[in-house]
């Protein structure tokens, strides 16, 4: 049986997903109808603050799959989204975008009781939902073929068609933000699609998906399956009748992804691990690159795939930095994520927790020191850990060098400009990276040098749904967001004409 919603929560923004949290077990969304997993298998979701249920999820599996994906083709074929007006498209995500508004509160208290990030990021994670499906919106009528210059007895020309059938696969990090950056263009292109959403993290996407039946968008064109990677995910990106996949996670389980897609070969696009250098230089604005570097590191419990977990500091700068940034990380209130004043909240899962906790005990065999944390928090229950940040550490050290996905953070020293860069860049990965220098000239020289998809100079971590997104080297391939998403959902078909 469900869990009673914790009472810290103002009793009005905690009363719809009480309601949804104390209903039946929720379902599989296919065709337009809600339905049970063909199995009749149900899973626990978790609240990661207190271990408790917070209710029972359809487990679906490649059966379900099957069925969804069949949904999302006739939808695709027959239906009459993809030959919809551009303007009909674009009011149907203008409405999605007005409903997710209406319900911010109840979705961001999902967030929170799901993944565990506290209500005030929850918050900012549903208004930035809200912001991608206006943007996209927009585009719907907006992108266009091109007239090409022809012998006079031709007229030569191209249209940008949907992709056809979309496979989504959405982390637990960003439960429902990350669903927009995927859903919101597909949409607006005229694709249909199956999304499975995280096992750790699933009640978000089935909230959506009920405003999603309630915008009205046709049957069959946005199907959601939960269940687990090994099984619902596995299917969904190997499926024959998928004609793309976009996958965010991790590097290793996107490889996985890649190689299912050769069997049709499908398209495939990877937003997966990163092991970002933020780099401080002896001129930083010291007091905004600390504040600003502890949010790079801490948000979202660590638990963001950018996250500025390399901190590279200047040699004559690093004693005062370390101080500073570790008195900024024992200054996190670490508790219940669904109170105001909470800065940092638990970890997403049980299985996140060991694994963060096995790093914890690797630093110490390592040498590092823990100058903040660096241990399991306080509470009695639930999956807190701490913010860390870790002194006397190499480059080369596996703390260094693997993604933890948790609020864990090095401290290395570096000399000089062409040492922060040859340090910075001395990763398998290549998703995000900041500087930090009041000289504008070696900033764009920086931020020119590392190889990385996103730099953020005298600020970290900023994401618009105006800007591409995406990574270099084994942080994956296509961009997410911005004008580029056209490329990842729609396809060119030349058309000559004989006159």
């Amino acid at each position: 049986m469900a869990a009673a919603v914790p009472s810290v929560e103002p009793a009005t923004e905690a009363a719809a997903a009480r309601r949804f949290l104390q209903g039946p077990p929720k379902q599989l969304l296919i065709g337009g109808k809600w339905v049970p997993a063909k199995s009749g298998k149900t899973f626990e979701t978790i609240n990661p603050a207190n271990e408790e249920v917070l209710a029972l999820v359809a487990e679906g599996d490649r059966a379900d799959i099957d069925e969804a994906v069949a949904a999302a083709r006739r939808a695709f074929e027959a239906g009459r989204w993809p030959s919809l007006g551009p303007h009909q498209r674009a009011r149907y995500l203008l409405r999605i975008a007005d409903l997710i508004e209406q319900h911010a509160d109840e979705l961001a208290q999902l967030i929170t009781l799901d993944n565990g990030k506290p209500i005030s990021e929850a918050t900012v994670e549903v208004g930035r939902t809200v912001d991608t499906f206006r943007y996209y919106a927009g585009w719907a009528t907006k992108f266009y073929g091109e007239t090409n210059p022809s012998a006079p007895d031709f007229f030569n020309y191209t249209l940008r068609e949907p992709v056809g059938v979309c496979g989504q696969i959405i982390p637990w990090n960003g439960p429902l933000s990350t669903i927009s950056w995927k859903v919101a263009p597909a949409l607006a292109f005229g694709n249909t699609l199956v999304l499975k959403p995280a096992e750790q993290t699933p009640l978000p996407a089935v909230r959506m998906g009920e405003l999603i039946c309630e915008a009205g968008l046709p049957d069959g064109v946005v199907n959601i399956v939960t269940g687990f990677g090994p099984t619902a995910g596995a299917a969904l990106a190997g499926h024959p009748d998928v004609d793309k996949v976009a996958f965010t996670g991790s590097t290793e389980v996107g490889k996985l992804i890649l190689q299912a897609s050769a069997g049709n070969l499908k398209r495939v696009s990877l937003e997966l691990g990163g092991k970002s250098p933020n780099v401080i230089f002896a001129d930083a604005p010291l007091e905004t690159a600390v504040a600003l570097s502890a949010t790079g590191v801490f948000r979202n419990q660590g638990q963001v795939c950018c996250a500025a977990t390399r901190m590279f500091v200047q040699e004559s700068l690093y004693d005062e930095f370390a101080e500073r940034i570790a008195a900024k990380a024992e200054a996190i209130r670490l508790g219940e994520p669904l109170d105001q004043t909470t800065t940092m909240g638990p970890l997403v899962s049980s299985e996140q927790y060991e694994r963060v906790l096995g790093y914890l005990k690797l630093a110490r065999d390592e040498g590092a020191q823990a100058k903040a944390g660096g241990e399991r928090g306080p509470q009695e229950r639930g999956y807190f850990v701490k913010p860390t940040i870790y002194t006397a550490v190499r480059n080369d050290m596996r703390i260094a060098r693997e993604e933890i996905f948790g609020p864990v953070a090095v401290l290395i020293p570096f000399k000089d400009e062409n040492d922060a860069v040859l340090q910075g860049n001395d990763t398998t990965y290549g998703l995000g990276a900041g500087v930090w220098t009041r000289d504008l000239s070696r900033a764009h020289r920086v931020a020119r040098a590392l190889r990385a998809g996103s730099v953020w100079v005298n600020c970290y971590g900023l994401i618009d749904p105006i800007s591409a997104f995406g990574g270099y080297k084994q942080s994956g391939f296509g961009r997410e967001l911005g004008p580029q998403s056209i490329d990842l959902y729609t396809q060119i078909k030349s058309v000559y004409v004989k006159l």
